[in-house]
């Protein structure tokens, strides 16, 4: 089944070969992936030093790269994007660390209680978040600012340059792959997952969906990532110090990599509570074997469906076993939540979630969340799904 339409297709080959041609021509430089020209890309970018950034974080950054040139078999369109990427993701981490040193006080926000969606991609957390989200009393993370969160031009009322370089890649991504906007419905001021974090801490969450890294990745499954979620809780005390509101709610947080690194997690949030949303196996399989075959096709030209279904196939049960063994040991509030649950009976469902949380489902809550449901299901959004066996998955998956 081919990955998209055939005017995307053409689209993506006449890319490559521009860009074939002005690398040729001397017109543009072949982007090297390699630590030292990502670096320096990111310094001029920032003006800010690279001997800031955490030992442990350049070897992961020194292993992806070996992994792209070695095993990834990107195309020009793919080695670019990568590039690009990697240099705003570097770019973000030097501005976060410069932003802690110079503010102190960002460390004194207080990030309490928070509501952590846990469950693998494709399950249904995306919608749990956004339902939650339809609930004021909650705080939760912006797509602009898991992305873009740090400003280039000094904000004001009238102009926040996060928004409006996150709508122009939003654009792009589109343009380059409209099945994203099907897969992964979103805006730069919706609700959205951390995912923008794990690219700057320099670990696997969204770079494992598009390219193939398998040294990478599995030295980031074996790693304590105690470190990882210090980091990712200052980035989000730096998100709540960056609104300079006096909201002080509990944040919902939702990233498919928690199922894996939960305990780590809940080692760097002790208070939070979880919604554990769940999902058939083989509608989740598919539905993310599809994403992951989308999403690298559209970068490399040696893509192997099989080889796909194997590697999420690994992925899926290891986060469910490390998931299962996390929720075994912690004594922390939990809701386990079906998507068909959800599908069935949403207002029982998120009453019952409520119940958990020991607070009451509100009626101006309720209505929202019945507008977004009614809103999503009228957009008609559905992404291609493929069949199973074109990633050598049983044929009843």
């Amino acid at each position: 089944m081919p990955v998209s339409p055939p005017a995307t297709r053409r689209r993506i080959r006449l890319i490559n070969a521009a860009l074939e041609r002005a690398w040729a021509k001397g017109a543009a430089q072949r982007p090297r992936l390699d630590p030292a020209a990502i670096l320096a890309a990111a310094q001029r970018r920032t003006g800010t030093r690279r001997d800031r950034l955490p030992r442990d974080w350049y070897d992961r950054l020194t292993l992806l790269t070996e992994d792209l040139e070695l095993c990834a078999h990107l195309t020009p369109l793919g080695r670019t994007i990568a590039f690009g990427q990697l240099v705003s993701a570097s770019a973000n981490m030097l501005g976060m660390l410069a932003l802690w040193k110079r503010h102190p006080e960002i460390d004194r926000e207080r990030i309490e209680r928070p509501i952590i969606v846990v469950g693998q991609m494709r399950s249904g957390t995306t919608r749990m978040q956004r339902l939650l989200a339809c609930d004021d009393r909650f705080r939760y993370t912006r797509f602009y600012e898991s992305w873009n969160p740090l400003p280039r031009i000094a904000a004001n009322r009238y102009f926040d340059d996060r928004k409006w370089r996150t709508r122009a890649a939003l654009l792009a991504a589109n343009f380059l792959n409209p099945d994203f906007r099907t897969m992964h419905p979103t805006g730069a001021l919706a609700a959205d997952e951390e995912i923008g974090f794990f690219n700057m801490l320099m670990t696997p969450a969204a770079f494992e969906a598009q390219w193939r890294l398998p040294n990478f990745v599995r030295h980031c499954e074996a790693m304590n990532s105690d470190a990882v979620y210090r980091h990712f809780k200052h980035m989000l005390k730096t998100v709540s110090w960056l609104r300079q509101s006096l909201d002080q709610g509990p944040f919902i947080l939702k990233v498919p990599q928690f199922g894996e690194d939960l305990d780590a997690l809940l080692t760097a949030f002790p208070d939070a509570r979880i919604v554990h949303v769940t999902r058939d196996e083989d509608a989740v399989l598919a539905s993310s074997a599809s994403l992951v075959f989308s999403q690298m096709a559209m970068q490399s030209d040696c893509v192997d469906p099989t080889a796909i279904g194997q590697e999420w196939s690994r992925k899926l049960r290891l986060r469910q076993d490390r998931t299962a063994k996390s929720l075994a040991r912690t004594a922390v509030p939990r809701i386990e939540i079906a998507y068909s649950d959800v599908e069935r009976d949403w207002r029982g469902a998120m009453t019952s979630l409520y119940a958990m949380l020991a607070m009451p489902l509100t009626a101006r809550a309720e209505r929202r969340m019945e507008a977004y449901l009614r809103a999503s299901r009228s957009a008609g959004l559905h992404a291609r799904r493929h069949h199973p066996s074109h990633f050598g998955l049983a044929a009843n998956t």
